[in-house]
């Protein structure tokens, strides 16, 4: 089975959106698959604009550019605005309800999802929001898998060890999150 995504991860700077990616990344290695990581975000520390573009496939990739995306986590609305026009058709989009207004779009392909009230109320850190999102994200694309996510936090956090727990419970929120 052919494995290829192009997933994008944006929002404003300080809301993880990069660490997203990087976490994606890194479960797909863990996954033995091959990755691209390609970061992008303004001179801001926080409060800019970021987001960063992984490609996670099973055979070698030709470009970290995304030319038909297929999956968007989108934290804020003018990430949503800039990257959603550039979505496949059949692409999938988890998009923050918490700072995104739902009754503004009309898309079949947009899971709203309340992240970071789940990341304050559920998992008990607001900070924790991009871990939802990338939750969610897994748990209705090919890959990489749930378990090579719990599998990559380790291998990211390994600097931070006592957020790996945190980060676990995140993640599993937004993949066990129904509406």
């Amino acid at each position: 089975m052919k494995i290829y995504e192009e997933i994008i991860s944006a929002g404003f700077g300080g809301q993880g959106v990069l660490l997203a990616g990087t976490l994606i990344a890194q479960s797909a290695l863990e996954q033995n698959l091959k990755t691209t990581w390609f970061p992008s975000y303004g001179a801001e520390m926080r409060g800019g604009t970021a987001n960063s573009t992984v490609i996670v496939s099973n055979e070698e990739i030709g470009s970290p550019v995304a030319f038909a995306p297929s999956a968007l986590i989108a934290l804020n609305k003018p990430s949503l605005d800039k990257f959603l026009p550039r979505m496949k058709e059949d692409a999938v989009v988890i998009a923050n309800s918490s700072l995104i207004p739902q009754e503004e779009y009309n898309d079949k392909r947009i899971v709203f999802i309340s992240i970071m009230e789940i990341a304050d109320k559920q998992v008990g850190n607001i900070k924790a929001a991009n871990m939802v999102a990338v939750g969610a994200l897994v748990k209705r694309i090919q890959a990489p898998s749930l378990e090579h996510v719990l599998k990559g936090l380790e291998t990211a956090f390994a600097a931070k060890p006592k957020l790996i727990p945190l980060n676990i419970k995140a993640v599993n929120a937004g993949y066990n999150w129904t509406k």
